[in-house]
């Protein structure tokens, strides 16, 4: 009986083949082509843009108007502005004195900068050791404030939000944001404020991130290499060419004009800081990058913790793009190529097309020709296409290019899961507006490492599987199988190393392991 219904479902396989299967293949090859070559028109015209830049040494500071803040005889301090330094956190027990005591060493006069410590903290040990660490900074003539809220309504974007309705911010002019994990070097304000203070019409200025723990595992290598094309393409392009370009929720200086004339902070999504630089943008403030100015954070090194943060930051611009493409359209305030770098480049090649062409092209439609040797994917979109993009990613951190490899097979990886949010965040499906917030490990690591290690290690074998990628583990294996046994373009080299990189991910064998005890 069992052999007569699999007879039969391959039958009926068979029949809907060339009515039904083969077309449809066909027309989502050809969709999949041209988002690639979306992509790769979008890379090439930013690698052109870095190489101009660098060949010009095009620097902030010579396009628009800096000079130092200097003690004045006659003002006193009153010639420096007034600024606020903003530190959201929620459960950070092991960064907090980190992130506190970086703002608290900022160099600036100390009657002209409040320190903002915004606890929405659960825990109330933490909250207790937070509140503790701010008072003994008082004790020492730092005048930082420690507020909480008795809800976490908005998450990071209402913390935020409520701590600007203080009495005390209607003196500042200027908001400096840092999250929990950012240590700013002492001279952050010096660098940065004066472009704001000379330039009345840039809203925001913004930091480059610098990693502390990129060399702990082989996923924070990965992280670095995504994260420094982000720093060292996307954002100087956007800033170069006076287009656009998003804020990353810290490091930042804003003006707080502009902040509140853009209807400041809103919960909407899940990227509250990108919201708020569209909004800003939109009614004509511009932003500078500073490349050269780093502030040192730590990347997620649980995959646990990566994949939560992937989710945010893959399905918040997806939603918010839903919620703002025609706000953009119908804005007047802006140049039509401006809109269209925003709602095309910045938003739909980047945040949308670059996600779900990585998953669907190279992990279900180019697997899936295998089965059905009738539709063929052309070498050049096959190969060529995705090599250059590779490439042209793989610029921003040439001491991990011989790592180049494993980036490709985890990125792929790490698409199944942006792709996903991606869609969730078009459709506001279940977890559009989830937030979990980034677990941060501190010098946690080191001390249970360094501790006596116990004698029998427990894992909760739920947390360490992962079903979605060992369904695409095995979809992918199965694939390269069939292309051994059948197929003629030796796909299978490249689906059975694949299907290995889904596995490994699918056990949880990624990433830092820390001890439960």
């Amino acid at each position: 009986m069992d052999t007569l219904q699999v007879g039969q479902f391959g039958f009926v396989l068979q029949q809907a083949k060339a009515p039904l299967i083969v077309p449809l293949l066909k027309f989502l090859v050809v969709v999949c082509l041209g988002m690639s070559v979306m992509l790769l028109v979008e890379k090439v015209y930013m690698g052109i843009i870095i190489i101009f830049i660098k060949l010009f040494r095009r620097r902030p500071v010579k396009h628009w108007k800096w000079e130092a803040i200097k003690d004045d005889v006659e003002l006193g301090n009153s010639a420096y502005p007034m600024v606020l330094v903003q530190i959201p956190m929620y459960n950070e027990r092991e960064v907090y004195q980190l992130s506190i005591g970086a703002a608290c060493g900022l160099s600036w006069p100390s009657d002209r900068i409040i320190i903002q410590v915004l606890d929405d903290s659960t825990d109330p040990i933490i909250k207790d050791v937070v509140e503790l660490e701010c008072q003994r900074w008082a004790s020492k003539g730092i005048n930082i404030k420690y507020e909480i809220r008795d809800n976490r309504n908005g998450y990071k974007a209402g913390a935020l939000k409520e701590g600007m309705k203080h009495s005390y911010v209607k003196q500042c002019d200027y908001v400096a944001i840092f999250d929990a994990d950012f240590q700013p070097e002492p001279d952050f304000l010096y660098r940065t404020i004066p472009f704001l203070v000379h330039n009345s019409d840039i809203a925001l200025v913004q930091a480059r991130w610098k990693f502390v723990n990129s060399d702990e595992c082989l996923m924070t290598r990965m992280q670095e290499m995504s994260l420094d094309y982000h720093f060292t393409v996307e954002q100087e392009v956007g800033s170069a060419t006076y287009a656009f370009f998003g804020f990353n929720g810290t490091a930042g200086v804003w003006r707080i004009a502009a902040l509140n004339e853009a209807g400041g902070w809103k919960d909407r999504t899940t990227v509250e800081d990108m919201d708020l630089a569209v909004r800003a943008s939109l009614r004509g403030w511009k932003f500078v990058y500073l490349s050269d100015l780093k502030v040192k954070n730590e990347l997620p090194s649980t995959f646990k913790a990566y994949r939560y943060q992937q989710h945010r930051w893959s399905c918040g611009p997806a939603n918010l793009f839903r919620k703002m493409v025609m706000e953009i359209v119908r804005n007047k305030k802006v140049s039509p190529l401006k809109k269209f770098h925003v709602i095309y480049s910045f938003f739909f090649v980047r945040k949308i097309v670059a996600h779900i062409v990585t998953f669907v092209f190279y992990c279900v439609i180019l697997p899936a020709t295998v089965l059905v040797p009738e539709v063929q994917v052309p070498i050049w979109g096959a190969v060529y296409i995705p090599s250059t993009i590779t490439l042209l990613n793989a610029v921003g951190t040439p001491r991990s290019l011989h790592l180049l490899i494993f980036w490709i097979l985890f990125e792929n990886v790490m698409s199944l899961h942006r792709t996903k949010a991606t869609f969730i965040g078009l459709f506001e499906a279940g977890r559009v507006n989830e937030w979990v917030v980034t677990e941060k490990l501190g010098d946690a690591l080191k001390k249970k490492l360094g501790a006596k290690a116990p004698r029998k290690l427990r894992l909760r074998i739920g947390e360490r599987l992962h079903m979605l990628e060992l369904i695409v583990g095995f979809y992918l294996f199965f694939c390269g199988c069939y292309d051994l046994a059948f197929g003629k373009n030796g796909y299978f080299i490249y689906l059975f190393i694949q299907s290995v990189a889904f596995f490994i991910a699918g056990v949880g064998y990624v990433g830092t392991f820390v001890p439960n005890s």
